[in-house]
């Protein structure tokens, strides 16, 4: 029987996510998600931490990392996305689910009315596509008693 080729494709010089230690780790919790972010694609020298960017982290059927894509990089207080751009990468790679991701550089996690529209859409079209949208997690900056992120489905609104 022969099975479906799958080829992940690496920039030049970028790190393969076995290089990271990545592909066995699951990406289910908004936790999971934020460290996913801290050593996949914040460690990265082009991150550029003072705009946002907006991220998409592709899912196997055991929510282990197949790769992710940077979807959009926008100013210090915004980053524009439409959803095809976000769930282009989901239906190349045949992904199960994603967690779609993005930072604050202000530093405060909280989600803007832009960031909840965003999340509504999306979670309608995953629906049309049975594609699991998992979660939206933003990160800002860890406080004492605060995790430093925001999640939309630990919050009840995904």
């Amino acid at each position: 029987m022969n099975l479906p080729l799958r080829i992940t494709v690496n920039r030049i010089g970028e790190p393969s996510l076995e290089e990271y230690g990545l592909t066995q780790m699951a990406v289910d919790t908004p936790e999971a998600a934020a460290k996913f972010w801290g050593c996949a694609i914040a460690s990265r020298p082009e991150h550029e931490a003072d705009k946002e960017n907006l991220a998409v982290i592709l899912l196997s059927t055991r929510l282990r990392p197949l790769g992710w894509n940077l979807v959009a990089l926008g100013s210090t207080n915004e980053c524009t996305a439409h959803p095809r751009e976000i769930f282009r990468p989901a239906v190349v790679a045949g992904a199960y689910a994603f967690v779609l991701m993005h930072n604050h550089p202000s530093g405060n996690p909280a989600p803007s009315e832009a960031d909840r529209r965003l999340t509504s859409k999306l979670r309608e079209g995953a629906s049309l596509l049975q594609i699991n949208f998992l979660d939206h997690v933003v990160i800002g900056t860890a406080q004492e008693g605060h995790p430093g992120y925001f999640s939309f489905r630990d919050a009840g609104l995904l």
